[in-house]
């Protein structure tokens, strides 16, 4: 009876052995599973990104003061006749 009960023990142990270190174990599913819910927090930030662009994209395709504001800021172009004055900070003692 001890010998039965001993083998039944090793063919469960024998079973479970892959559930908990094989290559689909409990570990590997749990780390995958994390990878996925980061991968997902990714794509958020890269959509929001790509709507925030594509927004943009758009603006630039239909106003013309949203291309006129983008050449003032970014290349500080002006009109014609027109003064600018740029103000820069200096280092304070």
């Amino acid at each position: 009876m001890k010998l039965l009960a001993f083998i039944l023990l090793l063919l469960i142990a024998s079973m479970q052995y892959p559930l908990w270190f094989g290559k689909a174990s409990w570990k590997e599913v749990w780390q995958v599973e994390q990878e996925v819910v980061a991968a997902r927090e990714n794509n958020l930030i890269l959509q929001n990104r790509n709507n925030m662009l594509e927004a943009e994209v758009n603006d630039l395709k239909q106003g013309l003061e949203a291309i006129e504001e983008r050449a003032r800021s970014d290349l500080g172009m002006t009109k014609q006749n027109e003064i600018l004055f740029q103000i820069v900070k200096g280092a304070q003692p």
